[in-house]
């Protein structure tokens, strides 16, 4: 992955990306509405195994569901994140990162 490519995902995530899980398992999850199709489709191509859900309609919003999770999230987009240095980028999003990864023991 270019330089350029990690920094657009990277900012996608701080922006709007969700670190999180369901109980069982971490996932990082992006939510956007349709008209970024061409952007999710660029998502979807970084990693085989991430997954794009939707198109959903759902209170008067239409969105895609981009989620990592399992083990393309722990070989994959952890080490990723782990490589940049989000702590200074936005402290926030990288607490909200490091609560995800403890909580799931990652």
């Amino acid at each position: 992955m270019g330089e350029f490519q990690l920094g657009l995902l990277v900012g996608l995530l701080i922006g709007e990306g969700h670190f999180g899980g369901d109980g069982r398992q971490a996932q990082v999850t992006l939510r956007m509405h349709t008209r970024h199709q061409p952007l999710f489709d660029w998502l979807k191509g970084l990693h085989p195994e991430s997954k794009l859900y939707g198109p959903y309609s759902h209170g008067g919003r239409s969105y895609y569901q981009w989620m990592v999770r399992g083990e393309p999230l722990r070989k994959w987009l952890i080490p990723l994140l782990d490589s940049v240095p989000l702590a200074k980028l936005d402290p926030y999003a990288h607490e909200r990162y490091q609560r995800m990864k403890e909580r799931y023991g990652l």
